[in-house]
Order: C-alpha cells, then sequence, then structure tokens
C-alpha cells in the first residue's frame, strides 16, 4: 500500500475504469486504480432491470442530497452516485446518449480548445460497440456494448414513436449516429442480457495484466505536493490511512461530486470556500465546485386502456418468473432496461439542436420501481436539457467523512422556468396525438391547466426530480478564463502532474444522459496522458434544414384535445 505507481487514478467509476484500462494497456508503466467502495458484484447490478435496487442500496451509492433548493420550496434533492467498481455506471438507468454534436461545438466556443464533434466523435466510437457495428457514426469493436433491449415488442413503444411523427416531427432511425432529432429507438449500455457497466467492460478484461494494481475499499482524502507538483494521494483503507506516491501522474476521476471535494482538501479551489472549512489554501482556483449543473425531468403518466404494459408484472409471482428466466437464459424483461424508445425535440424556431429529451416507459411507476397506481398505466420521462441554473459543490470541513455542501440552484433562472412551462404544453401535445388513441386513459399527471404559468411553475416545483446528471464543477476551458479549472488536457491549472478526468469537467451540459459522454471524455483522457495525437471525423450530423423558422418539420396531423388540453403550434406556440 506504501508503493510507488507512474499512475495513481483516484475513483473506479465510469471515467476510473477507462483510464485504468487504456493507461495499463502499456506494459511499460504500472497503475494503481483506488475505489472507495467495494468490487461492484452484484446480480442486480447485473439484471437491466433491477437497477433500481442498487440505486437504493448504501453499498452502490453514496447517498448524497442537496441542500434544500431555494427555488424547489426548499426540497432537498437526491444525488446518487456510484460508490464501487463501475461507478454510477453499476447504478444508473443504462441509457446510452451521445448527445447532440452541438453540445461538443459549443465546448470550443466556452474555451475548450479542440473539444467539438469533429475531435469527440472518435472517441465515442473507440468505445462502442453497437449492436448494429460500427460506421461512421458508430463503434464496432469497443469495449463498451449498446443495443436496443428487447427491441420494442411491446406495442406502446411505436405507438409513441408515430405519436412524435404525427405531432409533427421527424424520425430517427439511430439519435446516436447521423441524427439526433426526432423520435426512434432508444439505446442502452447492455450485451448478453446484462449490464454493461464499465467494470464489466473496460475493468475486467485488464485485472489480469500485472501492471495494474486494483484497491478497493481505499477513500482518497487528499493530494500531496512538492512544491507545485502532485506527488501523493493519501487515502483510508480499512481505518488506517496510507499514502500512494505518483511517478508520472495523478488523475482524478472521482466525478462531479468527489472530484472538487478532493481537490478543495488538498487546499486547490476558492480562497474563502477553503478559508471556511478550515483548510490553508495551496493553489487559487475560484472555479473548482463551481458551475454544477445536472437535469430535471417529471413523467406524464396515464392510465392504460389496454392490459399490457408492465404493471401487469410487478407481483412477487411475475418478477420471481421474470427474474428465473433472466438467471437461465439472460432473455426476457429482465434483460431490459424498458426505457426501449424516446424522442429529442427543439422548443421552438431558432434553436439549431434539441433541447427536450424523452424517454418512453411502458409502465406507470416510480423510480423505487413500485406501482404509481392500481391499474395498467404508461409514462414518459422529459425535462429541457440546456439549463442555465448553476450551483456548487463545497466541502464543510477538512475531514474526510464531511460531507460536502452540494446545491444546484435549479430553476433559479426565468429561461430555466419559461423552458418547463413550453416543455410540458408541447409534450401533452404529442401524448395526444391518434397512435395512442388507443392505449390513452386518463391523465394522472401533471393534471394542471397548462395555460396557467403559476399552476404550473408551483407543479414543477413540487413534483421535479432529478434526472442524475451532475456535472461542469471543474470545468475546462481558457487560460483566460478565471473560472476554468482545466486545461485542453485535462490538467489542473497551477500544478503539476494532476488532471481531472471525469464528467467535472464538461464545459456545459449536453442534451442527452451523461455516462457516454463521460466515457467518451475518459477515452479521449486517456489518450492525451498517453501523448497520442487528437483524431478527427468528417462526419456531418443533421440540422434540421428550416430551424431557424420552424420548430418541427411539419404541421400536426389534427388539433389536439379540448379544454385542459390546449393545442400547440408548430414554433411552440400555445394556440
Amino acid at each position: 500500500m506504501g508503493r510507488e505507481f507512474d499512475y495513481v487514478i483516484v475513483g473506479g467509476g465510469s471515467a476510473g475504469c477507462v483510464l485504468a484500462n487504456r493507461l495499463s494497456a502499456d506494459p511499460n508503466v504500472s497503475v494503481l486504480l483506488l475505489e472507495a467502495g467495494g468490487p461492484g458484484r452484484s446480480l442486480f447490478v447485473d439484471m437491466p432491470s433491477a437497477f433500481a435496487i442498487p440505486m437504493a442500496s448504501k453499498e452502490f451509492n453514496w447517498g448524497y442530497y442537496s441542500a434544500p433548493e431555494p427555488y424547489l420550496d426548499n426540497r432537498r434533492i437526491d444525488c446518487a452516485r456510484g460508490r464501487g467498481l463501475g461507478g454510477s455506471s453499476a447504478i444508473n438507468g443504462m441509457v446510452y446518449v451521445r448527445g447532440h454534436a452541438r453540445d461538443f461545438d459549443e465546448w470550443e466556443t466556452l474555451g475548450a480548445d479542440e473539444w467539438n464533434y469533429r475531435t469527440c466523435l472518435p472517441y465515442f466510437q473507440r468505445a462502442e460497440t453497437w449492436m448494429h457495428g460500427g460506421d461512421d457514426y458508430r463503434g464496432g469493436s469497443g469495449p463498451l456494448r449498446t443495443n436496443n433491449g428487447n427491441n420494442r415488442k411491446n406495442p406502446l413503444y411505436d405507438a409513441f414513436i408515430e405519436a412524435g411523427r404525427e405531432a409533427g416531427y421527424g424520425l430517427t432511425d439511430d439519435y446516436n449516429g447521423h441524427r439526433q432529432e426526432g423520435f426512434g429507438p432508444m439505446h442502452m449500455t447492455v450485451g448478453k442480457g446484462l449490464r454493461w457497466s464499465t467494470r464489466r467492460g473496460y475493468l475486467q478484461p485488464a485485472m489480469s495484466r500485472a501492471n495494474l494494481t486494483v484497491l478497493t475499499g481505499a477513500h482518497a482524502d487528499r493530494v500531496e505536493f512538492d512544491e507545485r507538483r502532485a506527488v501523493a494521494i493519501h487515502y483510508n483503507h480499512r481505518g488506517k490511512s496510507f499514502v500512494a506516491r505518483a511517478r508520472c501522474e495523478i488523475v482524478l476521476s472521482a466525478g462531479s461530486i468527489g472530484s472538487p471535494s478532493i481537490l478543495q482538501r488538498s487546499g486547490v479551489g476558492g480562497v474563502s470556500v477553503l478559508n471556511e472549512a478550515g483548510i490553508e489554501p495551496y493553489c487559487e482556483l475560484p472555479g473548482v465546485g463551481a458551475n454544477l449543473t445536472d437535469h430535471l425531468e417529471v413523467y406524464f403518466q396515464y392510465r392504460c386502456r389496454q392490459p399490457i404494459t408492465i404493471n401487469g408484472k410487478l407481483d412477487p409471482i411475475s418478477k420471481a418468473m421474470i427474474g428465473a428466466q433472466w438467471l437461465l437464459t439472460k432473455t426476457g424483461l429482465g434483460a431490459s432496461n424498458h426505457f426501449e424508445s424516446c424522442g429529442f425535440i427543439r422548443s421552438q424556431a431558432g434553436m439549431e439542436s434539441p433541447d427536450i429529451q424523452y424517454h418512453f416507459l411502458p409502465a406507470a411507476v416510480r423510480y423505487d420501481g413500485n406501482a404509481a397506481f392500481e391499474g395498467h398505466g404508461f409514462q414518459v420521462h422529459v425535462g429541457p436539457n440546456k439549463p442555465e441554473s448553476r450551483g456548487h459543490v463545497r466541502v464543510t470541513d477538512r475531514h474526510i467523512d464531511a460531507e460536502p455542501e452540494i446545491l444546484f440552484n435549479y430553476l433559479s433562472t426565468e429561461k430555466d422556468r419559461n423552458d418547463w412551462r413550453l416543455c410540458l404544453r408541447l409534450t401533452r401535445e404529442i401524448l395526444g396525438q391518434p397512435a395512442l388513441d388507443p392505449y390513452r386513459g386518463d391523465e394522472i399527471q401533471p393534471a394542471v391547466d397548462l395555460d396557467d404559468n403559476e399552476a404550473v411553475d408551483r407543479w414543477v416545483r413540487e413534483n421535479v426530480e432529478t434526472a442524475y446528471h451532475p456535472s461542469c464543477s471543474c470545468k475546462l476551458g481558457a487560460s483566460d478564463d478565471d473560472m476554468a479549472v482545466v486545461d485542453s488536457h485535462c490538467r489542473v491549472r497551477g500544478v503539476e502532474g494532476l488532471r481531472v478526468v471525469d464528467s467535472s469537467i464538461f464545459p456545459s451540459i449536453p442534451n442527452g444522459n451523461l455516462n457516454a459522454p463521460t466515457i467518451m471524455v475518459a477515452e479521449r483522457g486517456a489518450a492525451l496522458i498517453r501523448g497520442e495525437s487528437i483524431l478527427e471525423s468528417e462526419a456531418k450530423p443533421w440540422i434540421c434544414p428550416e430551424w431557424q423558422t420552424r420548430q418541427r418539420e411539419s404541421d400536426p396531423i389534427r388539433p389536439l384535445f379540448t379544454g385542459r388540453h390546449e393545442a400547440v403550434d408548430f414554433d411552440g406556440q400555445v394556440s
């Protein structure tokens, strides 16, 4: 435990497992991976449909909560983060969304030099084995397996896609490929009927390498510096303190909560934050822990007029039969996260790329897997994906076990609140299309008058939930950006021998779930550490030709509903 290594990686999660694999591929370097949690093994982790179980477990989840959120009626919001090898890729919903090409072009405009779609796409491809094989956009031989679960056997999946088309939106065969915008099948990090976490895809194949050491139960405390160079990590293991020394570099991959906390405990951060926590400042970087952002979502829930939903499979006997089939064959309902169709739309004309995302679920359930009501139902998870609101992560004490203060400041801007009003109106219209007529019963929620902004705002404050996408708390940026924490090579500013490689370095949050871009960042970070030339792609994204003047591609097929179900015209305005 007191040995010296070439590289010390802190955090064995979505990014850390990638780094451990790629760096240890060079037999001439030694790599230590430190993970605070355990080995991350469990049938409930491996079974895709059981993802609510490890997320609710202290063994696999750090169990963070935000401070009272001032714009959400002072509610404390769950901030689940993976604990154990695989990190959040071992407890998340396995949804695989890269984000739109313009999200990464935006990174470059925000000061992330040479981080754009052209230079990020090759690392998405390097990571992936897509079920249909590789092409100009998808990967065909990477460690991460992706597929469409059970290929939309439930008719509700395709009815939702058709409803999007009837509402005037386009269709996409592959939202992770040429075209994100539109409605189509959804992808998940599942292979051979198993959750394909980074532990399974990246770390397990590398565990036999003599130059890779993996230590679980090792909680990183702080970085030790000699002059301005990071030389060691202090960590606790089984109640004792140890030091791991790095000849080349230390890489923090502890996530958007863990990485800024370790930096702050090391004296790297804003001076006022460090002083309030009783920590002597070593390197002033006010952006450490700042710029924190996240996605929010709500559920639109409807009763279903036909007994075809997963609500009919939530009784103990049905669950046992699903589990038995999965254990024996790795097939059936247990082999999917059940998010098998989706949509990405622009909320209004004048936007070049989508900012609203839909996950469709042929069930009406809470996130813990319990039924929302008696009988059959279905729901759509939806939320605006480009929020302005920003928060922070701040250590409150120098002690390793003191939980940080996490505050997102959700919905703190009028734009964010207005985005929600528009989002709900557009969503109700989509779900009212003819394709869903044979299935749609009463609306369970939101069931509010969407013309009444005050009522909408109140309902959102009371019901909105996190999508579990915290990011941007150690953002990558230009040298003239005082809030930038790392440079374009992921190196922490003001010191040497220290990098951050995880979702905390995102300059802004992409339009989609964050596991795929986190893995991409780790693939590219590993290439930078190894001194490889940055790869580039000439593949182009699809952009709606009339994006400047139209919110969708065509007019809806028919006016939708009456009364509280208002129609919305193709420019996104209530009519």
